[in-house]
């Protein structure tokens, strides 16, 4: 069995959290929120996001180790409890003096490649062609039920197995009604889910279903550095050795949680506590009534961590830190995080008071009302008065304006949703046509991928291609005869994910304030909503004397956002550079995925003026483009009462659909995307 790296060999060197000072007993964030989750299961799971190499993984591994051996029913594949009545076990019932035994808590991993089929179970295959029954064969949900789910890079996860692993997690029991199967087992687990933020976000009502969530990053402290990287290489160099020197911590460690899983049931959460908590979700805007039913549960857990049998304003403090940070973000654009000075005036000084009878309020007269809406809409007017608008800055005769411009942001809308044309075959989505893992069953082929494999099995079309060849392979009686040919795997028609390339022109020509901050918004409108569709969306820019990819193809909406403020403009306008470029990001692109179906969105007013022959080589270079078959549109940025068609004869080179606008308006670039590729 390989060995683990300890548990509490990372808890005092692990990455610094954002989310707070360390526990007094010597956690880090990241420890403590998933040492409160095995404490009280119903808190409802840790989602720990950090940057690359933070131990996040690590410190996962390392927790089941440490958590106390519970006791399951002998032979049972689902992990009953001996002392619950009624599991809920398709192996049950079972006698009241069934044996029992005594095991270690499992760590489930699960894949980011899995299958709705593996995750919850199936039909066990084998027996219903051999013996023709039909027998349920246990998925992960089973074989974590009263362990730990662990799901690293969560947010690579398909939507769908993110959303049966989190109602199962909410309801502690899994159903499966599927291929003349009909079982309901319980599935009572701590998930516990790794990200990457670089990589992609999970969708906000995704993200508010995990309980907890902490914020990790690398330390910074060049002493606390030094001890991981020491550490880390006495384990590799022996293993066994290393995680001996901390079995007494490890042992004390579990000790300190078996006995706080036997007090949370008796810690007092009193009405002033509660009413303190109400008062700080509310504070913080949070929806719904999730966080604070959350931070309660968290606090319980937090007071039985430290032997207490009830709740003070440190455990409230602690499970608010936790609990709250993830559920201020009311879209991807914004940074996570919580204000700690505002959470320690909301808390005060003092242990929380019950609350005081509430009065009735004194009715005001209609004057009264009438005065103060008439002073309220006052003050709106006051806020929504501004500094005049600076001039916008022109292109000189040379091509270049006086100053680079960077043109702020406007806020992001809610993109009209726009197809590519045809069907697809890329990675799983929400956007176009595509034939995927999951989706509509469509029909029924041969296994294509390595080892057989290519699909869930289509056991109709299995029997029905095997069944016209019975006779010859002698079969009179008895069982089916299977040969490896007649195997089909179920066809599905789903949706893909594409990657929305735009290539936009930031010279001195298009440098005007209102026209940059129209295409910003677009692009981050757009991104928003690839975002919500596991789309891609990557950005070049060209001005000056060459091009620049100000946005590599990415799902972070975090990194686009701030690239994208700070996106300059002004120069020459080096066109042929920037579809080069393009090019150059599409052939990278297609390597690292080449199922992933691309459309350029060229944002240009057609001008080429810097270098030598510079319109002959943007001619060259969107021919070069076209030749591969990229699907392109041209939105044209010229305007006023005397226009040179730049663009269009661009859109002819690329074989592209022109769009001519007179500006570009953030409504018009996504209805012209969405009207060419629909």
């Amino acid at each position: 069995m390989p060995q683990h790296y300890p548990f509490s060999a990372v808890v005092s060197s692990a990455a610094v959290s954002s989310a707070g000072a360390d526990d007094p007993a010597g956690l880090d964030p990241m420890a403590l929120a998933l040492v409160l989750t095995t404490i009280s299961p119903g808190v409802g799971g840790v989602l720990v996001r950090g940057e690359k190499g933070t131990a996040k993984s690590t410190i996962v591994r390392a927790l089941a180790a440490v958590l106390p051996p519970i006791d399951v029913v002998a032979g049972d594949r689902f992990s009953s409890d001996p002392a619950e009545p009624h599991p809920r076990s398709p192996d049950g019932p079972f006698a009241a003096d069934a044996p029992s035994e005594t095991r270690s808590v499992r760590l489930v991993e699960l894949p980011v490649g899995a299958t709705e089929d593996r995750v919850l179970g199936s039909l066990h295959l084998e027996r219903a062609l051999s013996e023709g029954k039909a027998e349920y064969e246990p998925g992960l949900l089973a074989r974590a039920h009263r362990g730990v789910l662990y799901v690293d890079e969560v947010n690579l996860l398909h939507d769908h197995l993110v959303d049966l692993l989190l109602d199962a997690a909410a309801m502690g029991r899994s159903t499966v009604e599927r291929d003349g199967v009909s079982v309901e087992h319980d599935a009572r687990f701590v998930l516990v889910g790794t990200m990457n933020p670089e990589e992609g976000e999970l969708r906000p009502q995704l993200l508010d279903r995990f309980g907890l969530t902490v914020e990790v990053a690398a330390p910074r402290d060049p002493a606390v550095r030094m001890e991981v990287v020491r550490r880390r290489m006495a384990f590799d160099a022996d293993p066994p050795g290393f995680a001996a020197s901390y079995d007494q911590a490890e042992r004390a460690l579990t000790e300190r949680i078996a006995t706080a899983q036997r007090l949370v049931a008796h810690v007092e959460l009193t009405d002033a506590s509660l009413l303190k908590i109400a008062e700080i979700c509310a504070a913080f805007d949070v929806d719904g009534m999730r966080a604070d039913i959350v931070t309660a549960r968290a606090a319980v857990a937090h007071a039985a961590w430290h032997a207490r049998t009830s709740v003070t304003r440190a455990d409230i403090r602690a499970a608010a830190l936790l609990s709250l940070p993830h559920r201020r973000r009311r879209n991807p654009f914004d940074a996570p995080g919580l204000d700690e000075d505002l959470l320690d005036q909301l808390l005060g000084d003092d242990e929380p008071q019950p609350p005081e009878p509430t009065k009735p309020e004194p009715e005001r007269s209609d004057g009264e009302e009438g005065e103060a809406e008439d002073e309220a809409e006052g003050e709106a007017a006051e806020r929504s008065e501004g500094d005049p608008a600076q001039p916008e800055p022109t292109e000189t005769p040379s091509g270049t304006t006086g100053r680079d411009t960077t043109a702020p942001t406007g806020t992001p809308y809610r993109a009209k949703l726009f197809t590519v044309a045809g069907t697809g075959a890329g990675e799983a989505g929400k956007r176009s046509r595509a034939i995927t893992a999951s989706g509509r069953r469509i029909g029924a082929h041969r296994p294509t991928g390595p080892g057989g494999s290519g699909g869930s099995i289509d056991l109709i079309s299995t029997i029905l291609s095997a069944a016209p060849h019975q006779h010859a392979r002698g079969r009179r009686t008895g069982r089916l005869r299977l040969h490896g040919d007649d195997l089909r795997v179920a066809t599905r028609e789903g949706k893909e994910a594409n990657l929305v390339l735009f290539c936009v022109d930031a010279s001195g020509s298009m440098a005007a304030r209102r026209r940059m901050e129209h295409v910003k918004t677009a692009i981050l409108s757009l991104l928003l909503d690839a975002y919500r569709r596991r789309d891609k969306v990557g950005l070049v820019t060209f001005r000056a004397d060459g091009a620049l990819v100000a946005l590599p193809p990415t799902h972070s909406v975090d990194i686009a956002a701030t690239r994208l403020e700070q996106l300059p403009s002004g120069g020459r306008t080096p066109l042929a550079e920037g579809l080069l470029e393009a090019d150059r990001v599409l052939r990278l692109e297609r390597v690292r995925d080449p199922r992933r179906r691309p459309l350029l969105v060229v944002v240009t007013d057609g001008r080429a003026t810097h270098g030598p022959d510079a319109v002959a080589r943007s001619r060259q270079a969107a021919a070069h483009l076209a030749a591969q078959g990229i699907a392109s549109l041209v939105v044209d940025c010229e305007s006023g009462p005397f226009r040179m068609g730049l663009a269009a004869e661009l859109a002819g080179h690329l074989r592209a659909e022109h769009v001519p606008i007179a500006e570009v308006s953030a409504a018009d670039l996504t209805g012209a995307v969405r009207e060419r590729v629909a």
